[in-house]
């Protein structure tokens, strides 16, 4: 694994990972700009669109992709 949070899976989506390595959710360009849509996970395996650890940060808005700025945001406070 990288030390990135960040891996593109196109041109309009990003997959979000935690520090540890976890899928925590996706930035996609909507309408001009990055927004962050959370994810997690049930117990059975099953996606929870706009859930998991991220949850208050779905639907944060970001003009350019900065990863530095997104980890110190989203996982240093």
């Amino acid at each position: 694994m990288t030390d990135s949070l960040l891996i593109k899976l196109n041109d309009g989506i990003y997959a979000l990972h935690d520090l540890a390595g976890l899928h925590v959710g996706n930035f996609k360009w909507i309408n001009g700009q990055w927004k962050f849509k959370a994810i997690g996970y049930g117990s059975a395996g099953e996606l929870l669109p706009g859930g998991g650890p991220l949850t208050d940060r779905h639907n944060t808005s970001f003009a350019q992709l900065d990863e530095a700025r997104i980890r110190a945001q989203f996982f240093e406070e």
